[in-house]
């Protein structure tokens, strides 16, 4: 635990929007019990970041450039098994939040909830516990209750990733380079990714990853 964290609850903001984050920060930082300790913009600063500040908490969009906060989850959590991370993102789409706590997400909170949200959620994984935003627990109920499934249920985290990456016009080299996979990796995901999803050409993914909250307006 950090000194910061004994006096309350250290933070680490990452997404990829200077403004976003500060405003953030100012809302996080009006509780007396809040430190935002580091910021960062991509998946690897915000690597490096929690190893140079250990925060109590990560609160972290999921739609960077390069390597998604998916990424970073997996990497932080790497590290510290123990880390406790809190998406917030304005993606709530049932596959994107099942493959976050597939990584080692411990909540997750849509940008269109209203700041309180966020702040409970906060609090919550900071005891450990889980927390999601009414729309997000919403979307993962709708999916349980619907018999067909939605799209990209059959995707493992490292495949939606790669979707994801895919869908912004990344080549399969970038997202080798992105990911640190063998090209030929990346090549076989790519297969098995249209295998799933029954999609045939690269638009059709592209379309449906859209179609599915993957890919940023």
């Amino acid at each position: 635990m950090t000194a910061l964290a004994a006096k309350g609850i250290s933070i680490l903001l990452v997404d990829d929007h200077p403004i976003v984050r500060q405003g953030y920060r100012r809302v996080l930082e009006n509780q007396s019990d809040f430190q935002v300790v580091a910021e960062a913009d991509n998946a690897a600063d915000a690597y490096l970041a929690f190893k140079t500040h250990g925060p109590d908490i990560v609160v972290m969009d999921i739609s960077m450039p390069g390597s998604s906060g998916l990424e970073a989850i997996r990497n932080i959590r790497l590290r510290g098994s123990r880390a406790r991370i809190l998406v917030f993102s304005m993606h709530g789409e049932a596959p994107l939040v099942k493959a976050a706590f597939n990584a080692g997400a411990s909540g997750y909170v849509t940008k269109s909830s209203e700041p309180a949200v966020l702040i409970k959620a906060i609090r919550s994984v900071a005891r450990g516990e889980r927390a999601m935003s009414d729309d997000v627990a919403q979307a993962l109920a709708l999916e349980s209750l619907t018999q067909g499934g939605f799209p990209l249920e059959q995707l493992a985290e490292r495949e939606i990733e790669i979707l994801r990456q895919l869908a912004a016009g990344a080549t399969t080299e970038e997202i080798a380079a992105n990911l640190n996979l063998s090209l030929k990796t990346v090549q076989n995901y790519h297969y098995l990714i249209k295998a799933k999803t029954g999609m045939r050409t690269d638009a059709q993914l592209v379309r449906l990853a859209a179609e599915c909250g993957l890919t940023s307006p």
